[in-house]
């Protein structure tokens, strides 16, 4: 496995290789990120994992100083699940000196997540298509846990027609259904016994719907009433809407993306389920 920091290095590592899958990542790897690299070994005969905690896309009061990182740990992990190139640059090397340029997606970006957290979705935006075009890989891999990250990323490789199919794989769940997330280490062992509220609240509007419900506002809120039974889980959204648009749903025809953003203690905490 050859770890690669200068984007000089990872593009002369690149050459001569064809179908290549991408893993892009921000480190601190679990069970989810190893799920995405085992599919993108299985479709592609080289693959790819990038390791880059992204300044740009941390807005100034979240947890940009804070967020996990153990490269050692990270690297043994990718080369045991078969990882051929491992790029991991220093923020200076992706966003050298004069470096002002930014990527915006409209519209899907101003919503849920984007509401939160204003530029979030640009500093995604932006270093999604630096990597893209630094690795050139034929397919890169992305969680559903991130689903609106997902549905930006897919209509950003749209409509810059960039040569790489996006792989959207399904999120990978705890025993008791938390989705898997670097920041669930922030969690203390109380915090971590009320976290699976948010995915039992979209569980309740799984139901409701596979029994008939196609109201929107019913079916959020099943999944408030849930929540709210946990007063330490703070609510940011709670979301049915358009799995493309992301715009709210008074009802839903065929499918829907019941999300959810909720804090505890200092920790947020996203999931979200497509219903139909």
């Amino acid at each position: 496995m050859q770890v690669l920091h200068t984007i000089a290095e990872m593009r002369a590592a690149r050459q001569n290789m064809g179908r290549l899958g991408l893993v892009p990542t921000m480190g601190y790897l679990h069970a989810g990120h190893l799920s995405l690299v085992a599919r993108a070994r299985a479709e592609c005969p080289a693959v790819a994992a990038s390791i880059f905690v992204n300044p740009t896309q941390f807005g100034p009061n979240e947890d940009l100083s804070r967020y996990p990182r153990d490269l050692p740990r990270d690297l043994e992990l990718l080369e045991a699940a078969g990882v051929d190139l491992v790029f991991a640059p220093e923020p200076s090397e992706m966003y050298p000196p004069g470096f002002d340029t930014q990527v915006r997606v409209g519209g899907i970006t101003e919503v849920l997540e984007g509401a939160a957290r204003p530029g979030h979705f640009s500093g995604v935006a932006t270093v999604v298509v630096k990597l893209l075009n630094i690795i050139q890989p034929t397919l890169a891999y992305f969680g559903q846990k991130d689903a609106q990250q997902c549905v930006v990323i897919r209509k950003l490789a749209r409509d810059l027609d960039l040569p790489v199919d996006v792989v959207i794989a399904p999120t990978v769940r705890e025993a008791d259904g938390l989705a898997l997330s670097s920041r669930n280490r922030y969690l203390t062992p109380p915090q971590r016994a009320v976290a699976p509220a948010i995915f039992q609240g979209l569980s309740a509007a799984q139901r409701l719907f596979d029994a008939g419900e196609r109201d929107g506002e019913i079916l959020r809120q099943a999944i408030r009433a849930v929540i709210a039974a946990q007063p330490d889980l703070k609510v940011d959204y709670v979301s049915v809407a358009d799995p493309e648009t992301l715009r709210a749903l008074p009802t839903v025809q065929q499918q829907a993306l019941a999300s959810v953003a909720a804090r505890l203690g200092a920790t947020r905490l996203i999931d979200n389920l497509i219903l139909g």
